[in-house]
């Protein structure tokens, strides 16, 4: 998996071009077989990879930063954290399950853990049940990935968000507050409807709650208002839209709720730098 000019299919070799929302597998190396080389990105990803060690041992980092992970051992890699791992020596193998994703913006807290080398996550689970668990949604979230089914994506996305979740609570240290429900349940129902123009009072009143009390505690709990926070998950999806499809600009624009082309690119250009051109040649 280290970098190479050649493109292809399988994300397990090199060449794989990570540009989609979410990229999941389960990769068994074992020592002398093909996948048993070291990866080294130097200068990491554009999005996260959680990774689950499920058989063997593997090393992560070189020198003073080095330690190793087995069996039951989480790790999340953050965009732009240097990915360097492989078999550990003593080791005859190492199987990891693994997935590759963009974050949905109210995730942000969940992908803080405590425990970090090189800002890298680390979390070990201990208990069998929770094991079992946090595995069988790996292996779900691989399978939505795989089979590419009906609306595999928003499942793939609510399965990892049920992973995140869990991880975040077993965190022994973690201080962080989860969201209200009432938050939760707002930020939920913007995203489902991206493209939708919807008041803060048809927000509140698809979760039964004032405006004027799910606005204040929306800003309490984000940091932000609803209807900035929607615009970032708009840019959020155009991304990923403009890296994986080939709509035109206008098409993309309509699709997230801006009639006004000109005003879309406006905005894509103040979150990212790049206008919307730009950005999808840039892949």
């Amino acid at each position: 998996m280290q970098s190479s000019p050649a493109q292809q299919d399988n994300p397990l070799l090199p060449g794989y071009n990570f540009n989609a929302y979410l990229v999941a597998g389960m990769t068994p190396i074992v020592a002398g077989e093909a996948l048993d080389f070291t990866i080294n990105r130097p200068n990491g990803m554009k999005g996260y990879i959680i990774n689950l060690t499920t058989d063997g041992i593997g090393t992560i980092f070189q020198g003073d930063d080095q330690f190793n992970c087995s069996a039951g051992d989480l790790l999340l890699f953050p965009p732009n954290a240097t990915h360097y791992y492989h078999r550990a020596e003593n080791s005859p193998l190492w199987h990891h399950q693994w997935i590759y994703f963009r974050p949905r913006a109210l995730w942000k807290d969940w992908l803080n853990w405590s425990d970090t080398v090189n800002h890298v996550g680390r979390l070990t689970v201990t208990d069998c049940n929770e094991y079992q668990r946090i595995l069988t949604l790996f292996k779900q979230i691989e399978q939505e990935y795989r089979h590419k089914g009906l609306f595999y994506e928003e499942m793939s996305m609510c399965l990892l968000e049920q992973l995140l979740l869990t991880c975040f609570k077993l965190d022994p240290s973690n201080k962080q507050r989860m969201l209200d429900p009432r938050v939760l349940s707002a930020c939920h129902f913007i995203t489902d409807n991206l493209g939708q123009n919807h008041k803060i009072a048809d927000i509140a009143n698809a979760i039964h709650i004032s405006p004027s009390r799910l606005a204040h505690l929306f800003v309490q709990q984000t940091g932000s208002s609803m209807i900035k926070w929607r615009e970032e998950q708009r840019m959020i999806k155009a991304q990923h839209l403009l890296h994986t499809s080939n709509a035109p600009i206008y098409h993309i624009a309509r699709i997230l709720g801006y009639d006004d082309q000109l005003y879309f690119c406006r905005l894509f250009k103040r979150h990212t730098g790049l206008n919307p051109s730009e950005y999808r040649n840039s892949r």
